[in-house]
């Protein structure tokens, strides 16, 4: 379990930016202890807990990188064209059983060891056969069309940093330099709560006044895309006492608490009372739309996040709140969002000194522009649909009031996030 001192961010303001709650989040939340060892087969995702340096070079010898011909460079005539003896053939997982000797060249195919001597490699196309021998025209350079052992990685150099996510590219690059098994860190176990009476469960009849949670399934699918065991604590009531015992008991037994709902000013808001009143609260606001009403607090030294209620606020602050600070308990490397630039095809009015968050739907750049980016025709932080329906957020700065078509505006794929 996260165990963080109540007083650990120590923070007094009352409305804060993205990247000041992120900086406190990088700055004071310290990766949890303890390793594994698993196989590369169950490897995707997780983080790697220790460097790997490569045990051996890679490639591990000098080799052919086409299928060609072997020979000393010193052998071409720079003025005209060569005549070489064959001598022998090479294919890959064949090591040769004699040196070149001087005047002579092998069949080689890609991936086999060069025999010793041999220095250069002729591609197949741009040479010619006349019985036994190969005749090669002038100009190669030396060292041409060959892979010298370690030209991917040098032995002792650092292929992995310890925070690197495991993805199929470092697995496939832990696999070549031997590595059967990776160190790892272990799964923060990360348990969501949804808020509220008006909630009832899929799958169960709805109360007069009752609507499908939704958030918490959001929250485990988003959960799920990172290296956690998420945990299904179910629906809080709205009763103080109820949710102050929840949260007191949930943090013994997780590293970290996610809620949903109950983080605002209401009389049945109770959830940051509850960790006002189990330990202290870090901050409640942000300078963000839609996603304000988030707070952080530290109950039992166990991170208590709860986000807001309305589903699409609920995403945007996962996304600059939750994301970052799971990362930061499992020790991953910082992990920008992904951005890219568009171009804006709609208009629209902010206010200065928060961020928003823009739904749109991107149609494909004309030749040589940018992707354009259509504003969804509906702004409610609680409709759902309007994810499904768009593939992406604009980003607009703190700074900005507004949006003018024909503008380059900052783009966050669903693709990337979700």
């Amino acid at each position: 379990m996260a165990q963080l001192s109540d007083d650990c961010f120590a923070f007094g303001g009352a409305l804060l930016s993205v990247e000041a709650a992120a900086a406190l989040i990088a700055e004071r939340v310290p990766p949890l202890p303890g390793a594994e060892s698993v196989p590369l087969t169950a490897a995707r995702g997780r983080i790697l807990a220790e460097d790997l340096r490569a045990p051996q070079p890679l490639p591990p010898f000098f080799n052919s990188a086409v299928d060609g011909y072997a020979f000393r460079h010193a052998d071409l005539d720079p003025s005209g064209e060569t005549r070489l003896r064959l001598a022998f053939r090479l294919a890959a997982g064949q090591a040769a059983s004699e040196p070149l000797l001087p005047g002579t060249a092998c069949r080689i195919l890609t991936g086999a060891p060069m025999p010793p001597g041999a220095d250069t490699v002729m591609m197949q196309e741009d040479a010619r056969l006349e019985d036994a021998f190969l005749l090669l025209p002038p100009g190669l350079k030396h060292g041409a069309n060959c892979r010298p052992a370690g030209e991917d990685v040098a032995e002792g150099a650092l292929a992995l940093p310890a925070g690197r996510v495991l993805d199929a590219p470092a697995i496939g690059l832990a696999a070549a330099l031997g590595q059967a098994v990776l160190s790892v860190r272990r799964r923060p176990r990360i348990g969501v709560f949804s808020t509220g009476d008006e909630l009832a469960a899929p799958g169960t009849p709805l109360g007069p006044a009752q609507t499908y949670d939704s958030n918490r399934f959001s929250l485990l699918a988003l959960l799920g895309g990172l290296p956690v065991q998420a945990v299904d604590l179910g629906i809080l009531p709205d009763r103080a006492g109820a949710t102050d015992a929840a949260l007191r008991a949930a943090a013994a037994e997780h590293d970290m608490l996610l809620t949903s709902g109950g983080v605002s000013a209401g009389e049945e808001d109770h959830v940051r009372a509850a960790i006002q009143a189990a330990g202290s609260l870090v901050f409640w606001r942000l300078a963000l739309k839609p996603g304000r009403p988030a707070a952080l607090g530290v109950v039992g030294g166990t991170p208590v996040l709860g986000l807001p209620g309305n589903p699409v606020a609920s995403f945007v602050t996962f996304l600059h709140l939750a994301r970052p600070l799971v990362l930061q308990l499992c020790g991953a490397a910082p992990s920008p969002l992904p951005r890219f630039v568009a171009e804006a095809g709609f208009a629209y009015r902010k206010k200065a000194g928060r961020r928003e968050y823009v739904r749109v739907r991107l149609a494909p750049p004309a030749e040589g522009g940018l992707p354009l980016a259509a504003k969804y025709p509906r702004e409610g932080a609680g409709l759902l649909s309007s994810l499904t329906g768009s593939d992406a957020f604009a980003e607009l700065p703190e700074a900005a009031t507004g949006v003018a078509p024909g503008e380059r505006i900052t783009i966050l794929p669903f693709a990337g996030l979700f």
